[in-house]
Parts: C-alpha cells; structure tokens; sequence
C-alpha cells in the first residue's frame, strides 16, 4: 500500500495474533469418492468504502476437499446486490467449468451437474430465467456464459442460507464462531500424527490475510 495509515497496522497486528495462534492449522484432503463439484459463491456489495467496488468469493469442493478458492476485488462498481452476486456466480462457474474440463483431459470426467450455492434469491433466478430485463444489461455477459452452462445441464445454481454460505469467510469478517465453524466446514483443522504432511498452511495465511484484515479494515485503496 503507498499510503499506510494506523488502521493498517491494527489489520497487521491482527493477522500475526491469529497466525501465530495457528502454526498448527492446515487444509486436509481426504481420500474419497470425487463424483462432483460443489461450489459456494458469495459478494460483499460495496464493501470498499473508498470506490464502493464489491468483493467476489468462492470455494471449490471435489467430493469433500477444498481443491480452489478465491477472494477477489470486482473491477467495477455495481449498481444492485444481485449484480454483485451474480459476478460472483459467474467466477465461481468459470472455475467450475475450467475443472471439470481439467478432470475430463485426465479422463475422470464427472457424471453429475456442479452445484452452485449462492444466497441471494434474485442471483439464483437471473441464472435459469430466459427474459433480459433492462437492468441486466450491464452484466449480459456474465448472464449468457451462466445461462450456457445452465442450459447445458453442467451447472446447477440453486440457493442456500447465508448461515451455509461458507464462501463469507472469503469476503468480509465474521463473528468469531462463525468465522471458525466455517473454517471448520472448509476442512482447516489442527494437525496430528494422523494428518501431519497432508496439510497446506499457505491456506491459513490466506484465510488470515483476508478475513482477520476485513475485519479491521481501515480505508482501503482501489487495485489492492
């Protein structure tokens, strides 16, 4: 950042507590069946207060791993809660689409549609409703690519509670319990004899850069 303020360094100070109180945690994988993608896609509307730019998040599961995630600053303003939710739905199915044609090329094609949980109701229906409206005009490429693969039956986009939503821990801070059963849910758990060398500890630094630091934000600047 060029212009640090105090904020920042409280954010700092935040992440090398919640790092320092977790050396231990890590991603496990588990071996399982790997018969679908699931994903969980989420925005925080506005959330920038300095350019009112949204917050896109996803995660990715294969079977039960966490194989993808994401946390990523739209480029542009959007006008409604909807259109921040739908950008985020059209990310997390242009990774979805990426994988699975990945697992194709490495001939484990996947027999079922990708489920696309998202919490907002207008998202969920703009991906399977064929009328443009006028006030989806600004987004009509994210609406087409979604709709394809809607209509194609690769993809699924159906609802889910935002107390299911995991992809929040992603793009905004959370209360404390609720930041750590999703955590929990995202298969981060402390290490032991049994899963030691199956844990990836990048992702706990990842989780602790972008939801401890959102957390206590200050001001934050466009292109960070």
């Amino acid at each position: 950042m060029h212009d640090p303020r105090e904020p920042h360094l409280s954010a700092v100070k935040s992440i090398l507590r919640y790092l320092r109180g977790t050396l231990a945690y890590g991603l496990l994988l588990r071996r399982g069946a790997m018969a679908e993608l699931t994903v969980y896609t989420d925005a925080d509307w506005t959330g920038c207060p300095d350019t009112r730019k949204s917050t896109s998040g996803y995660a990715v599961f294969l079977g039960d791993n966490l194989v993808s995630w994401s946390s990523k600053r739209q480029n542009i303003v959007s006008r409604s809660s909807a259109e921040a939710e739908y950008r985020a739905v059209a990310n997390g199915v242009a990774e979805a689409t990426w994988l699975r044609q990945l697992l194709h090329e490495l001939r484990h094609p996947l027999p079922k549609s990708t489920l696309v949980y998202c919490d907002n109701v207008s998202a969920v229906y703009l991906s399977s409703n064929p009328v443009q409206h006028q006030r989806t005009k600004h987004v009509e490429i994210d609406l087409h690519f979604v709709r394809e693969r809607v209509s194609t039956g690769a993809v699924r986009v159906l609802h889910v509670p935002t107390t299911s939503q995991f992809a929040d821990i992603f793009i905004k801070g959370l209360p404390t319990s609720v930041f750590a059963e999703f955590r929990s849910s995202l298969n981060v758990v402390a290490s032991d004899d049994s899963t030691r060398g199956v844990l990836a500890n990048v992702f706990i630094l990842f989780l602790a850069l972008w939801s401890w630091s959102l957390a206590d934000r200050g001001p934050c600047r466009s292109g960070h």
